[in-house]
Order: structure tokens, then sequence, then C-alpha cells
């Protein structure tokens, strides 16, 4: 897929944004380049690759304190779930120009 000027100056228009010829070139220049990866990316063969809803899907066997290694090869280093930083709500609040029982107040934006 690649885009025209034509095309720039569409967009542009729906977006309500305005450019000038050298913005409106660069602009071609970087969205055909974007398009270019795409078409190499969609080049790739996928076949017999199973879609992943995450990239952790791939490591079924973590165990979460361990780096371990999974059937693929791949480790994922976790570290512990452990607080590592102390309760700091009254100094946090100090600046706080309106503050209830250990909460921010904001004025109200919504009716």
């Amino acid at each position: 897929m690649s885009l025209t000027p034509h095309d720039i100056q569409r967009l542009a228009q729906l977006s309500r944004l305005q450019f000038d010829a050298p913005a409106a070139e660069r602009i071609l220049g970087q969205l055909n380049g974007f398009f270019d990866i795409v078409e190499q990316m969609q080049a790739v063969p996928t076949d017999g690759v199973v879609p992943m809803s995450h990239p952790v899907d791939a490591m079924q066997n973590l165990v979460a304190t361990v780096a371990d290694t999974d059937e693929y090869g791949m480790t994922l280093r976790l570290r512990e779930d452990k607080v590592s930083e102390t309760n700091e709500r009254e100094a946090n609040m100090q600046n706080a120009p309106a503050k209830d029982r250990g909460l921010f107040l904001v004025p109200k934006v919504i009716e």
C-alpha cells in the first residue's frame, strides 16, 4: 500500500489539520515507510505459529520467583512479589492543597 499526496490532503482534512508542502511531503514519506514495514511483516511465513494473547503465554511452566526455562528455551526472570517501599502517605500528603482522611480532595469536574 502506498499513499499519494492526495491521500495526505484527505487525511489532513478529515483530522482537521493543515500542513504546508514540505511537511506534507515529509509525512507522506514517513507513512509510506510505515506501510512498507507492515508489508514486510505480512510477508513473513507464520504457518504453524499459534497466536498468543500475551507474550507470557509461550511460557507456561514458570515459577514466579525463580528464573526458569520453558520448552521453547525462553527465560523469563520474575522478581519476588514483595513490598519494596514503605508507606509514605503522611509525607506525600504534606503538600496537598486539600485532603481528608489520607485522601487527596480535588474539585468536582463532572456534574
